[in-house]
């Protein structure tokens, strides 16, 4: 895909503007709310000042702690799962409409979220569940374009939508023997999108190979690059294709599930975070892995935000990710429609 991005020079001091916004936007989750808290109070709990009394600064602690900052640390993380996966995806299929559930990723794990509703149990069954069956989808569609004949990147698509496909039929079979006074309402719910589901203690066990698999699919980077040039240019490098291929195809989809397993459904930021990215940083995969997990996470604080304090109830965080998707597609639009054509 080639597309305008910013010149050289301006591209080096993308990379530092990015984490200036993404300390920007924190600041902004952990201090914007409806309980009545002000910037003056919100620094002095920050710095631990004497001039907080002890009883508000309790009562602040609790706030942050044990409610905003586990929202901040999910926003972050699934933002930037999200938005690496995308950027995966596109490159490893030469498509600038790719995204994370182009493999039935998305479908798989709805449907698990959805049936480990019905069938009860601790909520950290439904995320099991939601992962299992997301990385079920994949699978299938990897083992449909490894048996059917063809361009491989061409099957891996159509077994991503054969196995999509299964999964939403699944999934609807689901919501219609749910409860619809218990458990429809809560899977209609999950599938919006939510920032808390995970408490604090368990931030680390998501962080670590969220992290991880981004820093992996960055040292690949120059891999993809030659992938996303086409399969006989990066045979004609010595690479092995295949191997590749499949490498960051797993690892992209191991984001995205984790993705789906800390905050349920949110869609569009691995659509339109890569093409920000690009847009800022050019089309150099590792470059662009960093900056667009930075972005991704950015755009959901940013989302989170809104969504909480606009209205006097909380509403899905997935919801405003796709309002703010619209405008920042038609923007996207806008910068590289004559690549696509």
């Amino acid at each position: 895909m080639r597309i305008t991005a910013l010149p050289e020079s301006a591209r080096r001091l993308t990379l530092p503007l990015l984490l200036l916004l993404l300390a920007a936007m924190a600041v902004l989750e952990m201090s914007w709310g409806h309980y009545p808290l002000s910037w003056l109070q919100f620094w002095q709990w920050l710095r631990g000042s004497p001039l907080l009394a002890p009883d508000k600064a309790m009562q602040i602690h609790l706030l942050m702690v044990e409610i905003r900052l586990p929202r901040l640390s999910v926003a972050i993380l699934v933002g930037a799962a999200l938005a690496a996966s995308g950027t995966v995806f596109q490159a490893v299929f030469r498509n600038p409409l790719a995204a994370p559930d182009i493999l039935g990723v998305m479908a798989g794990a709805a449907f698990g979220g959805a049936l480990g509703i019905i069938l009860g149990g601790p909520w950290w069954t439904i995320q099991m569940a939601a992962f299992v069956f997301g990385l079920i989808a994949v699978a299938m569609a990897y083992l449909i374009a490894r048996h059917f004949p063809g361009q491989p990147t061409l099957m891996l698509v159509i077994g991503g939508i054969l196995a999509g496909a299964l999964f939403t039929a699944l999934l609807s079979l689901v919501k219609y023997a749910a409860d619809p006074y218990q458990q429809l309402p809560s899977i209609v719910f999950w599938l919006m999108g939510s920032l808390s589901n995970v408490p604090l203690r368990q931030i680390p066990y998501f962080a670590l190979p969220v992290f991880a698999g981004i820093a992996l699919l960055m040292l690949q980077g120059h891999r993809l690059d030659a992938l996303s040039l086409g399969d006989e240019e990066a045979h004609s490098l010595g690479l092995p294709v295949r191997q590749i291929r499949l490498l960051v195809i797993v690892l992209a989809t191991l984001l995205a599930a984790m993705a789906v397993m800390m905050a349920g459904m949110i869609g569009w930021i691995g659509l339109i975070i890569p093409h920000l990215g690009r847009l800022l940083l050019g089309p150099g995969n590792r470059r662009l892995l960093l900056g667009s997990s930075i972005l991704g996470a950015a755009y959901l604080l940013l989302a989170d935000a809104l969504a909480r304090n606009l209205f006097s109830v909380d509403v899905p965080v997935g919801v405003f990710a796709e309002l703010l998707g619209v405008p920042a597609f038609l923007l996207v639009l806008r910068q590289i429609r004559k690549a696509w054509v």
